[in-house]
């Protein structure tokens, strides 16, 4: 996985996870909190996700094969989608079910002092994370806005760790508050309703990743920018003197397929076409480097006329 992969805030979201997620089953065993057995289990589940998005990271990796001309790229989109799968049942679902479960059967709240000093370590903790992500994130976003970001990046690591990690830091305060009015009220119930949020929340950043993922798995385009700067470094003026359409796919983050008709000029030879294929095709890798295949296709661009198709003495 590349460095634009978000290795870094992969690694910093799986150690925070794992480490919460022992603090929040130790201070369910001695509190008897729906919302700590939640966020425990929403700690695990993260603490998965981030190791598929390693596994994918480092499936994507493999050389191409006879079977598979155009590499493995797309292991991360999947792997992805997998994340989306995982935190919507596991972590959503089971914490609509606890907290449903609770409310039918309310247990009184233990030890306060365990999950709320729990939830405390836990912000700490998921705060540096989401300051790692940030902080890989906008070396990539620019001037996009977040919501920008996340629907158009095309590596899913880095969407999916913020996601997660705000996702979690809304979570453990959604379980602060539950802890905090079942104390000052008596009734276990808002803890459970706590932990209904929990879920609700997990569920809804679940659908989101899924629907971007989905997306990015039927095969997206090039970005706007780069389809400009390929359409522009194709063309020479001399040999190549336009593009007469192009379709461009990504394989994977980092690789793009470019498919190209380009008009030459009639009179030019078989040799001179070739080769002005071959400098269009070095020019278009240096113009967009993840430009990894390119198909370019020579034809005779005739303009259309206008007229043709005009009605007899219009």
């Amino acid at each position: 996985m590349s460095a634009s992969g978000g290795t870094k805030a992969i690694v910093a979201a799986l150690g925070a996870n794992l480490a919460i997620a022992v603090a929040k089953f130790v201070a369910f065993a001695f509190s008897g909190s729906s919302s700590m057995l939640a966020e425990g289990v929403h700690s695990v589940a993260d603490s998965g996700n981030q190791a598929l998005l390693l596994l994918g990271g480092k499936k994507a990796q493999k050389q191409a094969s006879e079977e598979h001309p155009f590499g493995y790229g797309r292991e991360r989109y999947i792997y992805g989608f997998l994340v989306s799968v995982v935190l919507f049942s596991v972590g959503g679902v089971f914490a609509l079910y606890e907290g449903y479960e609770k409310i039918k059967e309310p247990h009184p709240l233990e030890h306060w002092y365990w999950p709320v000093g729990v939830l405390v370590f836990a912000i700490v903790a998921e705060g540096f994370s989401f300051r790692t992500a940030i902080k890989e994130s906008n070396a990539l976003r620019g001037e996009q806005s977040w919501t920008s970001f996340i629907r158009t990046a095309k590596a899913p690591e880095l969407p999916v760790v913020l996601l997660e990690d705000f996702g979690a830091l809304v979570g453990l305060v959604l379980a602060l508050g539950g802890v905090g009015l079942t104390l000052a009220t008596g009734d276990s119930v808002w803890d459970s309703i706590g932990t209904l949020c929990i879920g609700t929340l997990l569920v809804l950043i679940a659908l989101v990743l899924a629907a971007e993922t989905k997306s990015l798995l039927l095969g997206e385009a090039a970005g706007p920018d780069q389809v400009a700067r390929i359409r522009e470094a194709a063309v020479d003026g001399e040999t190549v003197t336009r593009v007469i359409h192009m379709r461009t796919l990504h394989l994977g983050p980092e690789e793009l397929l470019v498919a190209a008709k380009i008009a030459v000029r009639g009179e030019d030879t078989a040799t001179q076409i070739a080769r002005a294929i071959d400098a269009a095709e070095a020019r278009i890798r240096e113009a967009v480097p993840i430009a990894r295949v390119i198909y370019l296709e020579p034809d005779i661009y005739l303009e259309p006329d206008i007229y043709q198709s005009s009605p007899s003495g219009a």
